[in-house]
């Protein structure tokens, strides 16, 4: 176990006075059994009506809701949790999951719902002959195969940071040859769903204190991955962007089915179409006590849900 320190300011600034529109958050780290939440305090200036709420995928969800006009908007999160992921987990699969391919019950199979449909168009099938090669035969190891297709991602996609909002299409990766860590997370997801996974996308931190984990430069960083739903186990964590399993360095806040709805901050404002001046992001993971800001411009991070 680990316990530490999570600081998270996104600060904007405008060129003049603008009304804000209601702002929804993503920032309250998710309780699971690798991650126990401590505390949690969210502060917004200018001052705002903050209401709590769990959406549809049980995320805690804050909606702050402004009065008057302003020139700038500062929201700040401060958590601490333990982390208890491992870095060699063993994952209990249902014996009639353990082999590729298996049959989700019926009621998982219900549950899971549009977690196993495909999200982005794929006329051609591309993505799904790409994510069929990762199959080694009639019958494969469940698991085995699940981390060789998140290694693959990473062995196809050349990391690249960037500073568009919004996460690529699979077919847009493959096409480039790179991506961030949202664009990973996305290919990995969707190529399990062709193979009839159930997936979803995380949205959290990653906690890098040795700074040698791809996507953050620093000590932490925010972050995106994926889940896969394996009968028995549960949800299983896969990072493609660091070829790692389990929640080990793991902080997640938000799932979902698609990417755009992890944001952690998203809002509007009423002004004109040019008014935002700036957008910086400061982002801290440390151990619990000994925390220090990465601060700077804003990175590709935090719109999108992770890097």
């Amino acid at each position: 176990m680990i316990a530490l320190e999570i600081r998270h300011r996104t600060t904007y600034r405008y060129w003049d006075q603008v009304s804000l529109g209601p702002h929804r958050l993503l920032l309250r780290p998710r309780e699971s059994r690798d991650l126990r939440l401590i505390s949690n305090a969210v502060t917004v200036t200018p001052a705002a009506q903050v209401a709590w709420a769990q959406d549809v995928f049980g995320n805690s969800v804050a909606t702050a809701v402004f009065q008057g006009v302003t020139d700038s908007l500062s929201i700040d999160s401060v958590a601490e949790v333990e982390l208890h992921g491992s870095a060699w987990p063993v994952f209990d699969i249902a014996a009639s999951a353990i082999v590729y391919p298996f049959r989700y019950s019926d009621d998982e199979w219900t549950d899971l719902g549009s977690l196993a449909m495909q999200q982005y168009p794929d006329p051609d099938g591309r993505l799904a002959r790409w994510s069929r090669a990762f199959v080694g035969g009639d019958r494969t190891d469940t698991l085995a195969l699940l981390k060789d297709l998140s290694f693959g991602v990473s062995g196809w996609i050349s990391y690249q940071s960037r500073e568009d909002e919004r996460a690529q299409s699979p077919i847009e990766t493959l096409d480039l040859g790179r991506g961030s860590c949202r664009d990973f997370a996305v290919l990995f997801v969707e190529a399990a769903r062709c193979l009839g996974f159930g997936a979803r996308i995380v949205s959290g931190y990653l906690f890098n204190p040795d700074q040698n984990l791809t996507g953050s430069a620093d000590a932490g960083s925010t972050h995106a991955w994926g889940e896969i739903f394996v009968s028995g186990a549960g949800w299983i964590s896969f990072d493609p962007t660091n070829r790692s399993v389990g929640g080990a360095n793991l902080i997640p806040v938000a799932v979902a089915r698609d990417m755009r709805q992890a944001t952690p901050v998203a809002g509007s404002f009423f002004g004109a179409s040019d008014a935002c001046k700036q957008m910086a992001v400061e982002v801290a993971v440390a151990f619990s006590g000994s925390v220090a800001a990465n601060s700077g411009p804003r990175n590709d991070n935090e719109r999108a849900g992770g890097g």
